[in-house]
């Protein structure tokens, strides 16, 4: 039985290893857009696959605000947190989303909506 414990210790160890969370995307360059970033072409569905499990109506988890509508998360891209937040490396205090950063490219093209004025159309 111990002979078999040592052969698999270091299978586990190496399996654990190989299985990481880092993805080549965030090394990549950002395919630029066809048009302008807007918050229905290209940030809802971002929004609704990372934020709304919290940042639904009503909020869940302590989330303080809601993100369910261009209203709601262009004033929170206007004053810049949004920006903030997602800009945060992962494990930082308010550092969003809680379960682990975005990838760069998906931070750039939300913080590319912002630089283009948070169009909604």
């Amino acid at each position: 039985m111990k002979r078999n414990v040592k052969f698999l210790l270091p299978l586990l160890a190496l399996t654990l290893i190989a299985c990481t969370s880092d993805s080549e995307d965030d090394l990549t360059e950002m395919e630029e857009p066809g048009g302008p970033v807007t918050y229905n072409s290209n940030i809802r569905a971002i929004i609704g696959s990372n934020c709304l499990n919290c940042h639904s109506d009503p909020t869940r988890n302590g989330a303080p605000f809601s993100l369910t509508n261009f209203q709601q998360v262009s004033a929170r891209a206007e004053n810049g947190s949004l920006s903030r937040a997602i800009n945060k490396q992962a494990g930082e205090a308010g550092a969003m989303p809680p379960g682990g950063r975005l990838p760069q490219t998906t931070i750039d093209l939300i913080d590319q909506w912002i630089d283009e004025g948070f169009l909604e159309q």
